[in-house]
């Protein structure tokens, strides 16, 4: 996403407009004097989960203190939804052509070094996916020339163990499956990038509605492509209390025109089919992406009423952007929730024994948004 409208006026976002480092960058902090490896404490699947926190959208140049709010949080495990890095350039910069992806090496170097994300990681369990920023292009997708090279970063930068199926398949999907029989929970992490084929390109560049994409209207272009969309399916037979699945971009959404699943509406129509041949009722969406924060829900899609947080961004949101007293505004016929335009990040809350979820947003300083349903 390039740019992002409020009170009806196109507002420059992306990398250009974020190269200068806030007053709490990273700078000095320094974790570790080389490398980019970015070890996190280690995953038990044999844990009862309570708590999994969620975020996207981190600029490695920016304030990393949002990982203190967090840490005081205490969840069991947090999951890093997609540009965890910017480290991808224009198409026209000479480094573009670059097959090492020197400007990847840097960012990842840089967040490394923070002391701030290091102390949490050193707690905390996470997991993995991507978005275009930590891919290599923005809004990138299968026609990357680079993309296994972006993947054996991605696998480095978060330290994947060597005996990980996404060291030996095209891909950074994965899934994990939480404590035991009766409180597991299952956590489907997509890859909307690796596989992804053309979008269609907008007739009225920033119009409302019609930021950059339309809808495709044919069913020519995949999402996650046939070997990702095989596994999901599999991945869904597989029994659980309670499932996560987590796509770097927006699913639900409606009412904007950058990226998300409305782009690819056969593919999304596909999602939904998936979880309605799997009998699946027990699933809820978590997503990032858009620098803004809000949760939807749909109940004619999925046979059951389907949840979606979206949370973004840990350290880059709209709100640096807004000028004093305007508010982010976009239509959003399946949205709960007001957009958050602050910084902010996700929580799952699960009452295991009253079967009850809770969806949460939260931005320091500000109101918390929660949404409760049961499974």
């Amino acid at each position: 996403m390039k740019y992002i409208l409020f009170s009806g006026l196109a507002v420059f976002c992306l990398t250009a407009c974020m190269k200068a480092a806030s007053p709490g960058a990273t700078g000095s902090e320094v974790a570790s004097p080389s490398g980019f490896s970015m070890p996190s404490a280690a995953l038990d699947t044999s844990k009862v989960l309570t708590r999994i926190g969620f975020g996207s959208c981190l600029r490695e140049d920016r304030s990393m203190t949002i990982w203190n709010g967090i840490a005081a949080e205490r969840p069991d495990l947090f999951v890093l939804l997609g540009d965890n890095v910017y480290g991808d350039h224009y198409r026209n910069h000479p480094e573009f052509t670059d097959p090492a992806m020197p400007k990847m090496v840097r960012s990842y170097t840089q967040l490394a070094g923070s002391r701030t994300f290091a102390a949490f990681r050193q707690h905390t369990p996470m997991m993995f996916t991507w978005d275009d920023h930590d891919f290599g292009v923005n809004d990138g997708g299968a026609d990357y020339p680079f993309r296994q090279r972006a993947q054996e970063l991605f696998l480095e930068a978060w330290d994947i163990p060597a005996g990980d199926e996404r060291h030996s398949r095209p891909g950074i999907y994965t899934s994990r499956t939480f404590g035991p029989n009766g409180q597991s929970v299952q956590l489907i992490l997509l890859d909307t990038r690796y596989f992804r084929g053309p979008l269609r390109k907008t007739d009225a560049h920033n119009a409302r509605g019609r930021e950059r994409y339309l809808p495709a209207t044919d069913s020519g272009s995949t999402m996650l492509g046939e070997a990702q969309w095989q596994w999901l399916a599999e991945e869904l037979a597989e029994p659980a209390d309670l499932r996560i699945i987590v796509s770097s971009i927006q699913v639900i959404a409606e009412g904007h025109g950058w990226e998300a699943w409305r782009t690819l509406p056969h593919e999304r129509e596909k999602l939904y089919q998936t979880i309605r041949d799997a009998n699946v009722t027990n699933a809820v969406i978590v997503s990032g992406d858009r620098h803004a924060g809000a949760i939807y829900r749909r109940s004619d899609v999925a046979g059951y009423p389907l949840h979606e947080l979206t949370t973004s961004s840990l350290n880059a949101p709209i709100s640096a952007w807004l000028k004093p007293g305007d508010t982010y505004v976009e239509p959003g016929p399946h949205r709960l929730t007001s957009m958050r335009q602050e910084a902010n990040f996700g929580l799952i809350d699960i009452d295991w024994e009253r079967r009850q979820l809770t969806m949460r947003l939260v931005s320091p300083g500000h109101e918390t948004w929660a949404e409760t349903m049961h499974f």
